[in-house]
């Protein structure tokens, strides 16, 4: 539960990291001597020594900072084409002005009629359409958004977002809920799945990890009870172990369960298929017996597939940028539909994969965490999830205050 302070290599112990904020990626990271840790990511489960490596400023976290801030600096104001004639167009005009007034006096005209001709000119000509009509269509825009709670910050968004031609999208907590859920049951071994889920549930209820509390909150929808398990104990790294009726319970990585019990070949092989799909396999076993495995995943929010599609309707180029591994991203990109996946890329280069693309055209990138903000800043227009951090949402310039992706084109649109 501990927040890592700084930026280390870990000298003894093992933990299993929640490396989210930095990367994106929902599913926390086993951790051993000689891995790297970075502050602001949390130990789940473990107990870490590290030596610290960067402080201070050269924190992986204080680059994010400072890249925002750069990112913030270098924004270039975007100059309303009103203000742009208007600043040519009114000084021509008054100088017309003042010239139809001297001519007409020494045309010998008398004081009325040449003052009456210069105002006629100044009306005529006053550019009062164009001066009225910027402010009223922001006005009305950013009341229609706020109804709809989609929230523009500033005139420029409002007018950038309308022109949007590639839309970038996070993963984690932006198309996908951010949390793991259930996926797949599987049992072997003589187990039917509501034993296994059983098995699972008395292990996990008793750990803090976030795998164990998607598990623990699917047996409690199925309304099933934990067997009352003793000696219960975190194998950092590796799992979870107990005892019922002496019996003992485990529940592991593939890795770890090999070395415990007898896994089949078809347990192997149906492990390696749960990964390949994104997903992740915990296994189980119950008195010596491979009970089964159970997958879990983090799904994607039920509005983000339709969201895309409509977008891609509107003929924008739907990117998907994330910290996390290549195949759950583009397992999560399948179901979505979106038109390109980079993955793995940390925050400073989330940012330059945005500043790169907006060579190609208008960019809207949508985020949520704290590893965004760099991105949503340097972006033609950053929209942030209303559910997200404080950091992405003061970096963003449109905040989508109901977090449904359904509200990203219609920002757009309207």
């Amino acid at each position: 539960g501990e927040s890592i302070p700084v930026d280390g290599e870990i000298i003894e112990g093992g933990a299993s990291v929640d490396e989210s904020a930095l990367t994106g990626e929902s599913i926390p990271v086993d951790k051993k001597a000689g891995d790297f840790v970075s502050a602001a990511t949390v130990n789940k489960s473990g107990y870490i020594k590290c030596r610290a490596k960067r402080v201070g400023e050269d924190t992986t976290l204080s680059q994010i900072i400072k890249t925002v801030s750069e990112a913030s600096a270098s924004k270039a104001p975007i100059a309303r084409l009103a203000d742009r004639v208007s600043g040519v167009f009114v000084p021509f005009v008054i100088a017309v002005a003042v010239i139809t007034f001297v001519a007409w006096m020494i045309a010998g005209e008398d004081l009325g009629f040449s003052v009456s001709r210069a105002v006629s000119v100044l009306v005529i000509s006053c550019p009062c359409a164009l001066g009225l009509a910027t402010p009223v269509a922001i006005m009305v825009a950013s009341t229609k958004g706020a109804k709809n709670s989609i929230l523009f910050k500033n005139a420029a968004s409002l007018e950038n977002a309308g022109k949007t031609k590639i839309a970038v999208f996070d993963k984690t907590g932006t198309i996908t809920n951010g949390n793991p859920k259930v996926t797949d049951i599987i049992s072997f071994d003589g187990f039917d799945k509501n034993e296994l889920l059983k098995i699972a549930f008395s292990l996990e209820a008793k750990s803090s990890h976030p795998l164990a509390n998607a598990i623990a909150e699917r047996a409690e929808n199925e309304k099933l009870e934990a067997y009352e398990v003793t000696d219960f104990e975190e194998l950092a790294g590796n799992g979870v172990q107990a005892f019922y009726n002496g019996k003992r319970l485990i529940g592991s990585n593939l890795k770890y369960m090999s070395t415990q019990i007898s896994v089949s070949q078809e347990m192997t092989e149906k492990a390696h298929a749960l990964s390949n799909q994104g997903k992740t396999p915990v296994f189980f076993s119950f008195d010596g017996r491979p009970a089964g495995i159970i997958a879990l995943a983090d799904t994607i929010k039920p509005d983000s597939a339709q969201a895309i599609k409509e977008l891609k309707k509107m003929g924008i180029y739907v990117v998907m940028l994330t910290g996390d591994n290549e195949k759950t991203a583009n397992a999560v990109a399948a179901q979505a539909g979106v038109d390109e996946v980079i993955a793995g890329v940390m925050p400073d280069e989330k940012e330059k994969t945005v500043k790169a693309f907006m060579q190609k055209g208008k960019v809207a990138m949508v985020g949520d965490g704290i590893n965004d903000a760099p991105a949503l800043t340097r972006a033609d227009v950053g929209i942030a999830i209303g559910a997200g951090t404080d950091i992405a949402i003061d970096s963003a310039d449109v905040v989508l205050m109901k977090s449904r992706l359904a509200d990203v084109p219609a920002a757009i649109k309207h």
